[in-house]
């Protein structure tokens, strides 16, 4: 496994954490690499750097993202969606619409090799439905040259 796909799991437990403590107190980023159990080594800076910069990402832009979700997730209520899946929706679409040089097709692939790992039977599925329909909706917005496909 590479650096980046480890700093995109962290992010996704890191993530995951935030969200199992909505208005609590989460444990804070640096507590969090203390006691993670990804295969990122501690001596791995590049790997955390790149996590970290995920986790400030998609915390920053979640009002975006989710709104995101919610319009290509119709008929189904956001609050629904397993927790991890929705992490990882999350971690994928900010990297679909904010992540330098990220294509689209690398960001849902990684979502989809994450879901493998983490999520349930149907999360492969449904996480490449929900990012192939966002990926569709963002082509459309998109102008020509400034489109990642």
């Amino acid at each position: 496994m590479g650096k980046r796909r480890d700093g995109r799991i962290a992010a996704v437990q890191y993530l995951y954490l935030l969200d199992m403590h909505p208005g609590g107190e989460p444990t804070s980023l640096e507590d969090f690499w203390k006691i993670q159990h990804v295969d990122i080594n501690p001596s791995n800076a590049s790997g955390r750097e790149f996590a970290n910069k995920l986790i400030h990402g998609v915390v920053r832009h979640r009002t975006e993202i989710d709104d995101l979700i919610g319009r290509c997730v119709e008929n189904y209520e956001f609050a629904r969606i397993a927790i991890v899946d929705r992490n990882i929706l999350r971690l994928a679409l900010y990297e679909m619409l904010h992540g330098e040089n990220i294509p689209h097709a690398v960001a849902i692939n990684e979502a989809i090799e994450i879901s493998k790992k983490f999520g349930t039977t149907e999360s492969k599925r449904f996480i490449n439905g929900v990012l192939d329909r966002a990926r569709v909706d963002l082509a459309k917005d998109a102008p020509a040259a400034g489109s990642k496909p």
